[in-house]
């Protein structure tokens, strides 16, 4: 049948928009696995020279002086949430709705880091007066690495390049004050410096950072001079963010606590065996955490076009982390003692048990990564803070049950299982949640990841 010539214009009109769709689909689709591959760059990195280093250090420092660096950095890490008051996500989804408010919410969150990183700074002073009151240098130590915390105002621009889906401006901010950080240590480790001295260059990491992201952001572009801070958006941030920071706390507890308990009952000797296990279990860690931070933008897309394209995506999601995560777990379940021998060293062998339980933690967190990310799509952040509540007080009853009783290997368990009933059967007890749980174990099935993965590819 011959077509008329409007019905010919009609035809290579669509035809026009089916290709300019293909070609901005696939645009997009590049965008983000270039900022995959920026932030892979800068684990990767990390992985390399920082693992390197950090080898080289616990072997420097021994058990004991490693478990108290250790100790003091989780014990900062717990109360960083002050600081950084449950703003990243919550910041990053306003600027991709709302790009004219960008400068709003880059200064009020700025002002609002501050105030945060201050009190969260008085909070650690007190924490550590608390538990070693005798402990003159856990308390010199604490109030070196606390400062770091006074630094979180600059974290703003790593919001705004993520939103952006340009990561690799932060990365190569971030990854020069790492460099300069590696350097410094590795001379401190030739010179035989005191551990003090290493915490020294923490914090001097630290402030290199913030120097660095702020000077990236102007030269891409960005102005300080345009932030604006606005009472009303303190307003809206915080009752935004408010159960993602409680939720902060409460996942810092489940996932940080065992170092704590450990240091508190076994001794810091203990902690540093711990944390060399844990060090390496975490290592695969960056890997949700990369992905997911560069399709979040393209997962609120989607949900913006269809439903169905929105849950498609996430199921993607969950297919890729989850399969990564439960083949490194099989890996490194039958390698841990040649792992650590090789890693560590004899001193520190016992790890190896430790590290065997830990690795299939990232099977969880793999999850928890991106059903959380979910709950920021959905706007449900009280579900966040719900879960991380729950996985925080069932986290500590296991520690505080087993360590006594099974030592590192009480802790490793006792973590691993907190990741299980936080990021999996958590979903199953909320109504809401159970489509959640059942996108997780379909992810945990083989056959089913390998057809969808054949469709995705072929369509």
């Amino acid at each position: 049948m011959k077509l008329s010539k409007k019905q010919l214009r009609q035809k290579r009109s669509l035809s026009l928009f089916s290709t300019y769709r293909r070609i901005a689909q696939r645009s997009n689709f590049l965008k983000i696995v270039d900022n995959i591959c920026w932030l892979f760059f800068d684990k990767i990195l990390r992985m390399g020279v920082g693992g390197v280093v950090t080898v080289w250090f616990a072997r420097y420092l021994g058990p004991e002086q490693f478990g108290l660096y250790n100790f003091t950095l989780s014990l900062v890490g717990l109360l960083s949430p002050l600081a950084m008051m449950g703003l990243a996500g919550i910041v990053v989804r306003e600027i991709v709705k709302k790009p004219l408010l960008t400068n709003e919410f880059l200064g009020t969150s700025a002002v609002l880091h501050l105030m945060g990183g201050m009190v969260a700074f008085l909070a650690v002073i007190t924490t550590i007066q608390v538990l070693r009151p005798n402990d003159s240098i856990s308390k010199t130590a604490v109030a070196i690495a606390g400062l770091t915390l006074l630094f979180k105002f600059c974290s703003p621009i790593i919001y705004w390049f993520e939103a952006q889906v340009q990561s690799k401006y932060s990365v190569v901010a971030a990854n020069s004050a790492f460099l300069l950080a590696a350097v410094a240590k590795i001379t401190l480790i030739l010179n035989e410096a005191s551990l003090l001295s290493f915490l020294w260059i923490v914090l001097a990491e630290s402030v290199f950072i913030c120097v660095a992201m702020l000077a990236v952001y102007h030269w891409s572009g960005g102005r300080l001079t345009k932030w604006i801070f606005r009472i009303g958006q303190v307003r809206f941030l915080l009752q935004a963010s408010w159960p993602l920071f409680l939720s902060g706390f409460a996942a810092l507890i489940y996932m940080g606590i065992d170092k704590i308990m450990i240091g508190l009952i076994l001794g810091d000797e203990a902690v540093g065996i711990y944390a060399a296990a844990v060090n390496v279990s975490q290592i695969w860690h960056f890997v949700p955490t990369v992905i997911i931070a560069s399709v979040f933008p393209a997962i609120l897309r989607a949900k913006e076009r269809s439903l169905e394209l929105y849950l498609q995506r996430l199921q993607t999601v969950f297919d890729v982390l989850v399969t990564l995560s439960l083949s490194l777990a099989i890996v490194f379940t039958f390698f841990t003692e040649r792992i650590i021998a090789l890693v560590y060293g004899a001193d520190y062998q016992s790890a190896a048990l430790v590290l065997a339980i830990h690795i299939w933690t990232g099977i969880f967190v793999a999850m928890s990564v991106t059903s959380y990310h979910w709950m920021l799509a959905e706007d449900r952040q009280i579900l966040s803070l719900q879960r991380a509540s729950l996985g925080a007080l069932f986290n500590v009853v296991l520690n505080m049950s087993l360590i006594p009783v099974l030592g590192l290997s009480g802790a490793a368990i006792g973590t691993m299982l907190s990741y299980a009933f936080a990021a999996l059967i958590f979903d199953l007890l909320q109504t809401e949640t159970k489509p959640i749980f059942f996108m997780k174990l379909t992810a945990m099935n083989p056959v089913g990841v390998f057809n969808r993965s054949v469709r995705f590819f072929s369509s």
